[in-house]
């Protein structure tokens, strides 16, 4: 049913107190789309999404709910369906809205026919079902931060970076039911990534661009939505939700470039980690490849990959990679320890007396996952 929560009858929209929209108890009510209705601004307005990224394009829409050009209102009515709080603490879409008096409804949440116009969903996760879209005229509008039908999926900006994209961009398309981001194109605009740019960087600027398209799309939503295009079948790719498994460092097949990458994607939020006598080390600060000091080789078994080199005058571990040496100036091994005190306390020749019978007291070595086999199970 419809269920307004307790205290937010009403809904603020840049500082214009509305009503609410009157209870149902009938799940999605009325006939299916059929018709537009409205044919032009002010528009009614369901938002679905979660985290920071949603929020800034939430914070745009309430903000920008009346056309600077010509001064009308370009969103009459604005609600949020939200998750619920989780371990870290409130969503930020749900905190913002609660802080504005926006008002919220969970999820799964029933949508009564007729109530809006158009559907906004942004970084939410769940999929919706075809009876849900239904219920709005204009369908349900997606914000996705790529190039579609480059990087489906949950973490397109984390892919941008990892495979070293130069240009990315922002997509509305509108959403179809079962499957994620497949729906035809309503707008597109291209962003070029910015040289060393992190996810939390790049996610800043495209929640930012995509905000503006939004708005520019409800200006002048059904001639949008008329001229929506399907996606191209050439150029598609898929963006995966970010494990720990990808964080992980292969010394020996990882180039410096794709850990820089690798770093800048993921690192905020999973470390980039190694495996050090048997036990896991998180490499917390990794040095700009342009940063790293020239180091050259005496021996051989300097180039083997993994091994560590201690560089006293930029306190830095340089470790041996693929095609060079990687920098770091923190790790984590039962505590967070810089490069210096990582090689007084277990790299200083005096814990090496033995390094001749063990040579990985100086190398970082590659995680192997372990393969499960299957017991074939014996005839009786």
């Amino acid at each position: 049913m419809w269920s307004p929560r307790p205290g937010l009858g009403l809904a603020r929209v840049a500082g214009r107190t509305l009503p609410r929209p009157p209870s149902s108890r009938r799940l999605c009510a009325g006939p299916p789309r059929g018709g537009y209705g409205r044919t032009e601004p002010p528009w009614r307005i369901l938002f679905f999404g979660t985290d920071s990224f949603a929020e800034r394009a939430l914070r745009k829409l309430q903000l920008g709910s009346r056309s600077l050009e010509t001064g009308k209102v370009l969103i009459e009515q604005l609600e949020v369906v939200t998750l619920p709080a989780t371990k870290s603490g409130e969503l930020p879409v749900r905190k913002y809205a609660r802080m504005n008096e926006i008002p919220v409804h969970g999820w799964p949440h029933l949508v009564p026919y007729g109530h809006f116009d158009v559907g906004i969903i942004v970084s939410f996760g769940s999929l919706l079902n075809d009876l849900l879209i239904q219920q709005f005229p204009y369908g349900i509008l997606n914000l996705h931060p790529s190039l579609l039908p480059r990087w489906r999926g949950p973490a397109p900006i984390f892919h941008t970076l990892i495979h070293g994209d130069q240009v990315t961009g922002v997509t509305i398309m509108q959403i179809r039911p079962t499957r994620f981001d497949v729906g035809p194109i309503v707008m597109q605009q291209e962003c070029a990534v910015p040289p060393r740019c992190t996810a939390d960087e790049l996610g800043a600027i495209l929640a930012e661009t995509g905000a503006e398209m939004l708005l520019s799309t409800l200006k002048n939503l059904p001639e949008c939505i008329k001229n929506k295009r399907e996606q191209s079948i050439h150029g598609i790719t898929f963006a995966p939700k970010v494990t720990v498994t990808m964080s992980w460092v292969n010394w020996e097949e990882q180039t410096l470039e794709e850990l820089d990458q690798l770093n800048r994607a993921i690192g905020s939020r999973i470390p980039l980690r190694t495996l050090w006598m048997g036990k896991t080390v998180k490499l917390l600060d990794l040095v700009d490849p342009q940063k790293i000091p020239v180091f050259l080789a005496l021996t051989q078994e300097q180039l083997i990959p993994g091994t560590i080199h201690f560089h006293k005058e930029s306190n830095m571990l340089m470790v041996r990679c693929k095609n060079g040496w990687a920098g770091v100036k923190l790790v984590m091994l039962k505590k967070v320890l810089s490069a210096a005190d990582f090689y007084n306390g277990y790299l200083h020749p005096y814990f090496q007396r033995e390094s001749r019978k063990n040579q990985n007291v100086t190398r970082f070595q590659t995680h192997k996952p372990e393969t499960k086999t299957k017991k074939l199970s014996k005839r009786a």
